[in-house]
């Protein structure tokens, strides 16, 4: 086992492949040749105006207003591309294509807007926040030597095929999020009917927490402080303060699909630039956004999350910081992956291939891994595992020390540090060491009736089903490291290792939350996977025909995929799970049964269809060894059903931990929010989250998960929800800490006396009171000691003077 020199392709590789490469896209030397005419230049633009334009039309669709489009769509350009670009021109050596400079400037512009917040909100600026990107312009407008990258030459010209496939994979992800989220969920609560996912007024409270205070505290605790990557909000507090758009609208409408556009992008620009495939870069985001998890849907329709939280789309709004992180995740893979290529300019343009990034790929890996540290705690470790890895394998092959591998691991180990020690302070959030504490559940036998030999398969079927679950969409890299024979270039062994820490790390540490670093890992495999699909597909060398062919049949194999799920799920399981003698359903394996069955099924036809392949082709010389791209193409797609089957689902039943959250509580949050101070402090009755709404005065509730005051007013409760407190979700425990300061909280409104009030007004800064009589009533005598501000019938609002 060994490596290549990271200046050459591997073994056998072309070093620009035929209509793949830059040539292929028509950007490669010599494409700036011909100047552009009017017309042609505004035709390049087309394919990002009809995404920008088609994801307007579906937000006009779901009640968002033009005003709230336009200003969104300024402090994107003003507040986020502008400065980015700016600052990525600055850093990067040379100019390869206008949609690298912008999708990295928009990455880099998500950056900028972290220290501009720490700024502005540290000094109490916010009033200023629209003017922080002058900060960048001024100098590039100013200084001479900066201001060459207002408009940079040399550009190389993307082929029009690859703008409108990546702009389909956009518009198409974005139709996916208008039918499952934008036109099932008000903006506001509106109706006292009105359910909302039980996380998103949590998130909601961090952002308007975001926009007052650095750093973050605990909303629902004021003064607590808050151990969380916590950057994605700071990004939503952004939005508001520099686009004045009201956070429900950022957080409801906006931000998921500008992100996920954004992501689907940045996935196409990286992986072209580190495979060199222009073609990698649609199957790459297709993989990533398009594809999701080959799993089991049982009778009722509902899927089953048998090894955690789903992939991008599927969590995209459920799961805002996922959906932030994934754009810088991918960014800090594109640049060290280009630093690991080793490239000087010149021999990059001799070759043929993209120019590298330079020296700056150093700088802007230290701002990726810095921001990427506390937008998802999961990021970095697999980063950094995944250079460790490259590094070991280098070491091996070559019997030299990667010297760029162990600076790239220095950033990133720097960036995680000081995420770990400073933002985090060490909090865990439960995460313990468990081998296969995540998985093993499902092959449990407390009563020790199986042999060794039946536990062994049940052991190992899980296995599988793990790796179906998430994996399945990897196995383009089989071909690529097969045809290596695993002699690898540092680019790839870093991808191989991110996609295989994220899986590990999973089967090593306890916890929900764990299924994270699973996605975590899957952006890197995925561009290893893109990669090695292109091989296949241009070693096949397929005739215009069989191209169409090939993606018909790709689109029916989907589409007939997904009618049998839909329809036939139910019947499905109950056969499968009577073949193996589960016709109760009752084995710690039942959940993993249907999807192991369904890939058997699917591995039999496959094998059926091979042979008569194999036998056609002794006939028709053209099918020969181009079943193998086939095959491929059906494994990659074999997930995509997910979506399709999702947007069916979510018609028919609504999403498992949507809660009740009526207008009129909002109504109150709001009222309070337009005539309070920032630092005012609320007292609230509520304080538990349960079917009907209802609790007991000091009684304590089974889950204190509510968020919606401190959501809606935007301002920090003295003790409202604390379930999701970091001191808690380390000591695994529900009680609140501070039980006298509780029964002081809930004393003010059952239990009221003057002394109580002064106390809370203040020692704690205690305004408003705000009451849900659904859960109780106040006390009469607290309109004799505090002022009736608002009452709509079900919550009242009284202000202690």
């Amino acid at each position: 086992m060994g490596t290549t020199d990271s200046t050459a392709p591997a073994p056998g590789t072309p070093t620009a492949p035929a209509g793949s490469g830059s040539s292929a896209l028509g950007d490669g030397p010599g494409a700036e040749g011909a100047p552009l005419g009017t017309t042609a230049r505004l035709m390049r633009f087309l394919p990002a105006l009809a995404a920008y334009a088609f994801l307007v039309a579906l937000l006009l669709a779901a009640d968002t207003s033009v005003g709230d489009v336009a200003r969104y769509t300024f402090y994107v350009l003003w507040g986020v591309l502008l400065p980015g670009t700016l600052v990525f021109r600055a850093l990067r050596r040379r100019p390869h294509t206008l949609v690298e400079d912008l999708a990295f400037g928009a990455v880099v512009g998500l950056v900028l807007e972290l220290a501009a917040w720490a700024v502005l909100v540290g000094l109490g600026l916010q009033s200023v926040a629209t003017a922080w990107p002058l900060a960048v312009v001024i100098p590039f407008a100013a200084v001479p030597g900066l201001r060459r990258h207002w408009f940079p030459r040399g550009y190389r010209r993307t082929s029009t095929a690859w703008s409108w496939s990546v702009a389909g994979t956009v518009g198409l992800t974005s139709a996916y999020l208008y039918a499952v989220v934008l036109s099932k969920n008000p903006i506001v609560p509106d109706t006292e009917t009105t359910r909302q996912y039980i996380d998103l007024p949590y998130l909601l409270s961090l952002a308007g927490n975001a926009k007052h205070n650095f750093p973050l505290t605990f909303p629902q605790a004021a003064g607590e402080p808050l151990h969380y990557h916590w950057f994605t909000f700071v990004h939503m507090a952004m939005t508001d303060l520099v686009g004045h758009i009201d956070l429900p609208v950022v957080q409801m409408r906006l931000m998921v699909p500008a992100l996920v556009a954004l992501a689907m992008v940045i996935t196409a620009v990286v992986a072209h630039r580190l495979s060199g495939r222009a073609w990698a870069g649609p199957v790459a985001a297709l993989l990533v956004f398009a594809v999701g998890e080959f799993n089991a849907v049982y009778p009722n329709n509902t899927p089953s999350w048998t090894f955690g939280a789903p992939a991008v789309p599927l969590m995209a709004w459920a799961s805002l910081s996922l959906t932030y992180s994934q754009p810088l995740l991918m960014a800090l893979i594109g640049v060290v992956g280009d630093a690991l290529r080793g490239r000087g300019e010149d021999d990059g343009e001799r070759q043929g291939r993209i120019p590298s990034l330079g020296r700056g790929a150093f700088v802007l890996a230290a701002l990726f891994a810095v921001a990427s540290s506390a937008a998802k705690a999961s990021s970095l470790p697999v980063t950094l595992a995944a250079l460790a890895f490259a590094g070991l394998m280098v070491l091996i092959g070559t019997r030299r020390i990667p010297w760029t591998i162990v600076g790239l691991g220095a950033i990133i180990a720097g960036a995680q540090l000081f995420a770990t020690a400073v933002l985090f302070k060490f909090e865990s959030y439960g995460l313990e060491v468990v081998p296969f504490g995540n998985i093993e559940r499902y092959w449990a036998d407390p009563e020790h009736t199986r042999t060794a030999v039946t536990q062994a398969v049940v052991v190992t079927a899980t296995l599988g089903a793990f790796l179906l679950n998430h994996q399945l969409r990897l196995v383009g890299m089989i071909p690529l490291l097969w045809r290596r024979r695993l002699r690898l270039e540092q680019t790839q062994w870093f991808l191989l290792g991110g996609a295989l820490a994220g899986p590990s790390v999973y089967l090593v540490v306890n916890g929900f939350n764990a299924s994270y670093f699973t996605l975590a890992g899957l952006p890197f495999g995925v561009l290893l996977s893109a990669w090695g699909y292109c091989e296949v597909f241009e070693r096949a060398a397929l005739p215009t025909r069989a191209k169409a062919a090939l993606a018909v049949g790709t689109l029916a194999f989907v589409g007939l995929l997904t009618y049998g799920i839909y329809h036939y799920a139910g019947d499905w399981a109950t056969f499968a799970l009577k073949a193996v003698g589960d016709a109760k359903g009752t084995k710690s394996y039942t959940a993993l049964v249907p999807a192991l069955a369904a890939a058997a099924a699917l591995a039999g036809i496959a094998a059926v269809c091979g042979v008569l392949w194999w036998a056609v082709g002794r006939v028709r010389p053209a099918l020969r060894r181009r079943g193998g791209l086939v095959l491929l193409t059906a494994a990659l797609a074999a997930g995509a059903p997910s979506l399709l089957l999702d947007v069916q689902q979510t018609r028919q039943i609504p999403w498992d931990g949507a809660w009740p959250l009526p207008a009129s509580q909002v109504e109150a949050g709001r009222w309070v929010r337009a005539h309070s101070d920032p630092s005012d402090v609320l007292v609230t009755n509520g304080h538990c989250r349960s079917e009907n709404d209802y609790a007991v005065p000091g009684q304590t509730c089974w889950n204190s998960l509510s968020f919606w005051l401190s959501a809606y007013s935007e301002r920090s409760v003295l003790v409202e929800g604390w379930a999701y407190s970091p001191r808690l979700m380390s000591e695994k425990s529900g009680t609140f800490w501070d039980q006298p300061l509780l029964k002081l909280n809930d004393d003010a409104i059952y239990q009221p006396t003057a002394d109580i009030l002064d106390q809370l007004h203040d020692r704690y800064h205690v305004r408003y009171l705000v009451v849900n009589r659904k859960l109780a009533p106040e006390s009469p005598l607290l309109k004799t000691l505090a002022t009736q501000v608002f009452d709509n019938g079900r919550m009242a609002v009284y202000e202690i003077s």
